[in-house]
């Protein structure tokens, strides 16, 4: 199997300006993100940005760099402009890695290309992971999936789904012990063939609803496999708090290397 990486990187972050280039332990955070990707053994990573400085940085690491437009409106568009610009073959497997994802493991980088390319129905391959705290079932910023019994989305929400009726509706809220929800977690690999189908597509209404790229693939028919993921993984970075989380869990491997 081979496969690319993609890392589109934006410098401006609404709520953390200049993300990318935060430094974690003396490093730019991308680097964190380009260094597991390049560990899971893709044949090819690259780092997509509009941003100059994001392009020196990365040059200066030893990365590959695409410089894309800046008007795209997704991490999927900018995805698409790479695949076009480097001429990626239709049936080429592109893995879009988020550049705020500094603890990703690879083995999940990996994961994600390889359910791809074992089921050929799918035009998208992304991952999941089960939901235990309820506090995440009704958090918005936490997108649930619901899956039919081979693995393939049916619907993405930022709402707790499936909804109990009964246990969502009764004083106190009780939610069914035996009912599994699962976390859709942001890391979709894809065919070259389909970005470039993917971004002819205008948006649909629950895409812009629920401001879920994804569900605009399933709109149109596009089959998207689910899998639960083959190892944790820590949350990314969108604020100061995360940055401060992520230095300590940094320190704490790197210690636990040494000793």
């Amino acid at each position: 199997m081979t496969y690319r990486v993609v890392i589109p990187a934006r410098y401006g972050a609404t709520r953390l300006p200049g993300k990318p280039l935060r430094h974690l332990l003396g490093k730019p955070l991308v680097q964190y993100v380009y260094e597991n990707a390049v560990a899971s053994g893709a044949d090819e990573v690259v780092i997509a940005t509009d941003d100059n400085r994001i392009r020196d940085a990365a040059e200066g690491f030893g990365a590959a760099v695409c410089m894309t437009l800046s008007e795209h409106r997704s991490g999927t568009e900018r995805l698409a402009e790479v695949a076009e610009r480097n001429g990626y073959a239709a049936d080429s497997i592109v893995v879009n890695v988020q550049g705020d994802e500094p603890m990703l493991p690879p083995l999940l980088i990996r994961q994600v290309a390889e359910n791809l390319v074992a089921h050929s129905a799918a035009s998208i391959a992304t991952l999941c992971t089960r939901l235990v705290k309820a506090d995440h079932l009704f958090n918005p910023n936490i997108v649930k999936v619901v899956r039919d019994r081979q693995d393939y989305a049916l619907y993405f929400s930022r709402a707790p789904i499936p909804w109990d009726r009964d246990g969502f509706t009764s004083k106190p809220m009780k939610a069914d012990p035996n009912a599994e929800y699962f976390h859709h977690v942001g890391l979709y690999a894809y065919r070259a063939g389909f970005l470039r189908e993917y971004v002819q597509l205008p948006p649909c209404q629950a895409e812009q609803l629920e401001s879920l790229e994804q569900l605009r693939a399933l709109w149109y028919g596009y089959r998207i496999h689910v899998a639960e993921t083959k190892a944790s993984m820590e949350g990314g970075v969108d604020t100061e708090e995360d940055l401060l989380r992520v230095e300590k869990l940094l320190r704490h491997a790197r210690s636990e290397a040494v000793n």
